[in-house]
């Protein structure tokens, strides 16, 4: 189908973008790398009156650090993400989760603020974001907060972004030296995850110091893994140890039942890919 008639904006900076967006009101979208929103338009699920186009704004894209931070802009890239040597350097789970969004093509297009904004419990990015404890960054008329990634994913496709605000940039804390994995089951190549289970762990001498678990698709927002977390620290990184451990992965999460799986079957794959992962990310 073809979207309904639209009024169209390329503001070049944030206060240009926070402009048009109280201008626009109700009937105003943000367009990052347009990945939810184009199929929406054309479906004419949605039919807003102006789009605010966010790619002519170069201070919401790139990677960079600050002291003991790694920033990244809203509107930087997947592809972007994926080849980044800082991100690879400090924060390797973000990249392992970017890499299996979609296709070349989408990640070419697609930005991880959007992804992130967009709130879909079945997207790739958000376990990540919350097993790391990042923070989001907001601007909006009444200047610019930060809000944790715990209290950021609030429900289904629903954010703390409030009206006439905007995501600038998401800020994540170092993991240098920790090893990572995002273990990813759907039903064919480039899907959305059935469940996915994002892990990073600090290995010391063969033991697990540090561990950190997002799960992906658990719930109408991503879920820390806790009781696995702290079943993991102190243990030796063994494959016994690690699979009792993981049996506790579904533990305070409510998948739901479609068409894909049973929340039964996908209690059952949070943990067996909870395993998968931190053997994997423990080397």
């Amino acid at each position: 189908m073809i979207p309904a008639q639209f009024d169209y904006v390329r503001p070049t900076t944030v206060d240009e973008a926070l402009a048009a967006l109280r201008d626009g009101g109700d009937d105003a979208k943000l367009l990052a790398g347009g990945q939810s929103l184009l199929p929406v338009l054309r479906l004419r699920m949605a039919d807003p009156s102006l789009i605010i186009d966010l790619n002519g704004i170069p201070e919401l894209k790139g990677v960079r650090e600050e002291g003991d931070k790694v920033v990244v802009g809203s509107m930087t890239t997947h592809y972007d993400v994926t080849r980044d040597d800082t991100l690879r350097q400090h924060v390797a789970l973000i990249q392992e989760a970017t890499r299996t969004v979609a296709d070349p093509q989408v990640r070419h297009k697609g930005t991880l603020g959007g992804a992130l904004a967009h709130a879909d419990p079945a997207g790739d990015l958000a376990a990540p974001a919350l097993a790391l404890d990042a923070e989001f960054v907001i601007a909006g008329p009444n200047g610019t907060r930060t809000v944790a990634a715990a209290d950021f994913f609030e429900d289904y496709f629903t954010t703390a972004i409030g009206e006439g605000e905007l995501l600038t940039e998401i800020r994540f804390p170092k993991y240098t030296g920790w090893g990572a994995r995002y273990e990813k089951f759907n039903r064919v190549a480039q899907a959305w995850s059935i469940v996915a289970v994002a892990a990073t762990v600090k290995v010391d001498g063969g033991t697990i110091s540090e561990a950190r678990i997002g799960l992906t698709n658990m719930a109408g927002t991503p879920v820390r893994a806790r009781s696995v977390e702290s079943a993991l620290v102190g243990q030796s990184a063994t494959e016994e140890n690690v699979r009792k451990a993981a049996q506790a992965a579904a533990e305070g999460t409510s998948p739901t039942a479609d068409a894909d799986a049973g929340s039964d079957y996908r209690e059952h794959l949070a943990r067996v890919l909870t395993g998968r992962a931190v053997l994997a990310a423990a080397g």
